[in-house]
């Protein structure tokens, strides 16, 4: 959720640039955005930390209401980029024949300038005064983003994920069994994708048997990836979450990528093309 933030951030700090020509009075507006977003985006990082099952409801409310705004003003703000842009761009013939129809051109084009100006001066005005109102509210019934309970929760995926083996009975059958079923076969059929889900009520095990058998076999693979997910999933931040843990090293700054669902599919597709791969989703 916070990853929402960044994009919008740098979109509102490039309106500073001189080539916009904001008045005196929205450039200030703008810069008191930045500054509210920027403490926004803090909280924001703090609450995607934890699984949302750990937070009281008035904090996830007031986590979606920043988003609802900042996805607003990012289209706001896109919508002013792309109508100045194309005015900025426009550049026809030079010969005298065309001067006239030109100007004329021009100076409709510079009327719809002015028009997109006032607007984006609105619509910051408009986003100054919720991300005011949020902040009051963040304040209200809010403390530092304040988890159910006393003290710092922890996340009971956790607990499975590095649970010790030993502690499930018979495990290691049931682990060898997995890993038959996944890994026996021709050379042929290793080349084949393979599906398996482990299912059951909870606190069965199923996400200390999945790393069981991920632990024994991942040397096997050319990636690897072990990724929870939480109740409510976000996709985007799963992709991320899931190239991140492909490799680390390539994409360390991954969740301040402004990307869509579709462009971090074909990542991912394009990343493991040819590779042997092995990828866990736990707690679906």
């Amino acid at each position: 959720m916070e990853a929402a933030m960044i994009p919008l951030i740098k979109k509102l700090g490039g309106l500073l640039a001189g080539e916009y020509n904001l008045e005196k009075r929205v450039r200030k507006r703008v810069e008191s955005l930045i500054t509210e977003l920027e403490m926004m985006h803090a909280v924001l990082h703090k609450i995607g930390a934890k699984p949302p099952e750990q937070f009281d409801e008035q904090v996830l409310i007031w986590a979606g209401k920043v988003r609802d705004l900042s996805y607003h003003m990012e289209d706001a703000v896109d919508g002013f980029l792309v109508r100045v842009d194309d005015i900025d761009n426009d550049r026809g013939s030079t010969n005298m024949k065309n001067t006239v129809k030109k100007f004329l051109k021009r100076a409709t084009k510079l009327f719809t300038k002015g028009k997109a100006l006032h607007q984006i001066s609105n619509d910051i005005e408009e986003a100054q005064r919720l991300s005011k109102e949020l902040g009051e509210l963040r304040q209200k019934y809010m403390s530092d983003a304040d988890t159910k309970g006393n003290g710092d929760a922890i996340d009971p995926r956790l607990k499975a994920v590095y649970k010790d083996v030993t502690e499930l009975v018979g495990i290691d059958h049931i682990r060898d069994e997995l890993i038959r079923k996944l890994c026996d076969g021709n050379e042929r059929s290793k080349d084949q994708l393979r599906t398996m889900s482990i299912v059951g009520f909870g606190g069965l095990g199923k996400t200390t048997l999945a790393k069981a058998v991920y632990d024994k076999i991942k040397v096997q693979f050319d990636s690897v990836a072990f990724v929870s997910v939480s109740r409510n999933p976000d996709m985007t931040k799963i992709f991320k979450k899931i190239l991140y843990e492909l490799d680390k090293s390539k994409y360390a700054t991954i969740n301040e990528a402004a990307r869509d669902n579709e462009q971090l599919i074909d990542e991912l597709r394009m990343f493991l093309q040819d590779k042997r791969y092995l990828i866990v989703i736990d707690d679906i």
